[in-house]
């Protein structure tokens, strides 16, 4: 019961956190770091960086994307724009460069995640996958939060992310099979629905 509560969650997300920004910096270095070094760095214990990345190779493959990933301050650095399409497409574009100058290893990274799962690793409610989009559409969002419907607020910014990210590539291009500008047309047309619906009262 206790993985389940908010707190240890959010715990739970900040030391997995904390691993891959570990593994980052020392990748930065120029190293080829231990599991046992960056657990060290990221001040928790190896039993513990083990829970959260069973083998090196999964936590260099993941470092080495998450380092790729601007965090929202750097993306929206001297940005004035303020409509949240706009900011929100701005981040649809960013990731999906990102996906596509690595797209083998964002693929690896999902197999990787679904095989723990499938295998019924991820009992103890350490997460598997690392949100990195979130930050990034709540960023986009804010300097039009009194636009939004409060109480559609949170459920835009979960419907962006199912729309946004990894997921969305592997849909509009395996199951799909859209060109890269015929599925970047559909996020905006869909980023621009969703977000005129968040305006009108739930």
């Amino acid at each position: 019961m206790e993985a389940k509560t908010p707190g240890r969650a959010n715990q739970r997300r900040r030391t997995r956190k904390d691993l891959l920004e570990a593994a980052g910096r020392l990748l930065k270095e120029g190293r080829t770091p231990t599991l046992e070094e960056v657990a060290e760095a990221a001040l928790v214990s190896r039993a513990t960086a083990y829970r959260y990345f069973p083998s090196m190779e999964a936590l260099l493959r993941e470092a080495v994307l998450d380092v790729q990933t601007p965090d929202a301050e750097t993306l929206f650095a001297g940005d004035p724009q303020t409509d949240p399409v706009a900011r929100l497409e701005k981040v649809d574009a960013t990731l999906c460069d990102m996906l596509a100058a690595n797209e083998p290893a964002f693929r690896m990274m999902l197999a990787h995640a679904m095989e723990r799962i499938v295998r019924g690793e991820t009992g103890d409610g350490a997460p598997v996958r690392q949100n990195r989009r979130t930050p990034l559409i709540e960023a986009a969002l804010q300097p039009a939060r009194a636009e939004l419907d409060p109480k559609a607020a949170k459920l835009l910014a979960d419907a962006l992310a199912i729309l946004i990210g990894t997921e969305s590539l592997v849909v509009t291009k395996d199951v799909l099979q859209l060109s890269d500008a015929e599925a970047r047309k559909v996020r905006r047309w869909a980023i621009r629905a969703l977000v005129e619906a968040a305006r009108k009262p739930v």
